[in-house]
This record gives C-alpha cells, structure tokens and sequence, in this order.
C-alpha cells in the first residue's frame, strides 16, 4: 500500500498537520507551528525509497519526518521553499541527487 494512501500532509497559515494511519497499525496525528521551523533538510530516496524531509523545530529536539511520497507533500516542499525556509536554487540542484542530506540553513550559517 503506498505511502499516499494512508501519511497525509496538510497546512495553514499557522501549521502543518500529519494523519498518519500505517495499516495495521495504531494510527496518530500532530501538527508543528511554521513559525517554530528552524531547520529543513532534504534526503533524496533512490528508486526504492522515498525522498524525505526533516523539519527541526525549536519545541524538541528530534526532527518531522514527512516522506515526499506522502499525499500532501509535495504542496508543503513547495510551501517550505515559498516562505523561505528552505534555499530555491538549493532544491532545485539536489533535486537529480540519489545521496547525501541537504540542510537549509546550511550549517555554517545561524539558525
């Protein structure tokens, strides 16, 4: 069963919201402010994994992990890139990437 299916992303101007229900599985939701959005970064899948994003806040220390599979995703990269909160001309070279794991801000910059 595909991630789209059953991992769902949504968001306003306030927050963004995961529904996740796993078949078989207990399922749960929780949503994240923008404004406490203090990292984004960018793990490109391979032909057998999703490419991924992880959103660090600044209410704990673990990140979001949203797949770009998820329905919904791809509408909040998007959104991510819109307000800035990650680099344009970044996701747009790491987008043919397979490897590696792209943060915005990068880390010699201050968050």
């Amino acid at each position: 069963m595909s991630l789209d299916t059953w991992y769902f992303i949504s968001f306003d101007g306030d927050y963004i919201y995961r529904n996740v229900n796993p078949p078989g599985q207990n399922g749960w939701n929780d949503k994240l402010r923008w404004q406490d959005i203090i990292r984004v970064c960018f793990h490109p899948g391979n032909f057998l994994e999703p490419d991924e994003l992880y959103i660090f806040t600044n209410e704990r220390e673990e990140s979001y992990l949203i797949p770009l599979e998820a329905d919904g995703a791809q509408k909040l990269w998007g959104e991510l890139i819109e307000r800035n909160l990650f680099d344009a001309e970044l996701a747009i070279k790491i987008m043919s990437m397979t490897d590696g794991l792209y943060c915005w801000p990068e880390e010699d910059k201050k968050m």
